[in-house]
């Protein structure tokens, strides 16, 4: 739904799942029987949380006792670099030979069916389908939905389901709800780093995982490529001031060419934002990452004075109220274009 011309938003209350939910969700878990085979999916182009979550929640299954167990996310079968050395990739599969109609599908961190790909088509396989997300814009899509709008990271749904069941966090389970938490967090310098964030990383840390080594895989570690290209892309960037009511956009491309000049995987895009998103007169941030001729994954930033969500949810994405995105379609251009219109409607009311 397009929002009106000039129209403002107030920030939503944001609530998560009643008891009756965590009580169903763990219902479904312990119904799992010694033959029942459980399907995990997280979303497309998998980031850290939606990795971190799945395969961490999917080890402390097996601590559990559920050894019929797959993991898998839509898309070519490639788990980005900063990723690959994340304990419980022995559970990961290909999309094209999951288990077609499992007992039980769990999914992470998706905020719509669509973020699953091709895979969505598990939801109508299955008797029951849990959800687990942080993501305000998930419409509740499982037959039992542990969804807080709260939580900084879909890990801290995990570890509370996790905990509810009694599984006890060892260090494999430990490192990828770790990085799931740091990551979704930005090493926790977002606005959705709370007190208890960082009593569950001390619970985590507690197991005697090291945060340094974590640090320098997954954050500052890259291919010389992807330095090269970073430079390249944030050299086109642009900066509108008068965007979004006054508050100011800024916003860059990177194209399917600019990757193969300089011989690097979509994945390293992922923290293209961050180093748009410092810009000190745009309160909007914006990267669009081509993945097809005319298509664009387009992610988005606000530091406070516009919900990017409700711009997302408008072009027909989701996600949080200062990070969210969607899939554009059509030239940069005429992304932007479409972006520049929601932007004044997601206005947030008060904010200077």
């Amino acid at each position: 739904m397009t929002a009106a011309a000039g129209a403002q938003l107030v920030a939503p209350v944001d609530t998560g799942p009643a008891d009756a939910d965590w009580a169903a969700a763990e219902a479904l878990i312990r119904a799992v029987g010694p033959t029942s085979r459980v399907l995990l999916i997280c979303h497309v182009n998998p980031d850290g949380d939606a990795l971190g979550s799945m395969l961490g929640f999917g080890l402390g299954l097996r601590q559990f006792g559920v050894h019929r167990l797959q993991a898998t996310f839509p898309g070519p079968p490639e788990v980005p670099e900063p990723f690959r050395g994340l304990p419980g990739l022995e559970l990961l599969v290909p999309a094209d030979v999951a288990d077609p109609a499992p007992d039980l599908v769990i999914c992470f961190d998706a905020a719509s069916e669509s973020r699953l790909g091709e895979l969505a088509g598990r939801l109508s396989t299955a008797p029951a389908v849990l959800v687990l997300d942080h993501h305000a814009s998930n419409p509740g899509f499982g037959t039992v939905n542990l969804v807080d709008p709260r939580a900084a990271a879909t890990s801290v749904v995990a570890e509370q389901l996790l905990a509810r069941l009694g599984v006890a966090l060892d260090r494999a389970i430990a490192e990828c709800l770790y990085v799931a938490l740091t990551t979704d967090t930005g090493s926790f310098r977002f606005e959705a780093t709370t007190p208890a964030v960082h009593q569950l990383a001390a619970r985590l840390l507690s197991t005697g995982i090291s945060p340094g080594d974590i640090s320098r895989r997954v954050f500052d570690t890259r291919p010389f490529g992807a330095v090269r290209l970073f430079g390249e892309v944030l050299g086109r960037a642009r900066l509108e001031p008068a965007a979004a009511d006054g508050r100011g956009l800024v916003w860059t491309f990177a194209t399917l060419d600019d990757l193969a000049r300089h011989d690097q995987r979509p994945y390293v895009l992922e923290a293209l934002i961050d180093s748009v998103r410092c810009t000190a007169e745009a309160d909007v941030s914006c990267v669009l990452k081509q993945t097809a001729a005319d298509e664009w994954a387009v992610s988005m930033r606000s530091k406070g004075a516009v919900n990017v969500s409700r711009v997302a949810v408008a072009l027909g994405g989701g996600g949080h109220t200062f990070a969210a995105g969607f899939t554009g379609r059509g030239t940069a251009e005429h992304v932007i274009e479409a972006i520049r219109g929601e932007l004044t409607g997601a206005l947030i009311t008060g904010h200077a």
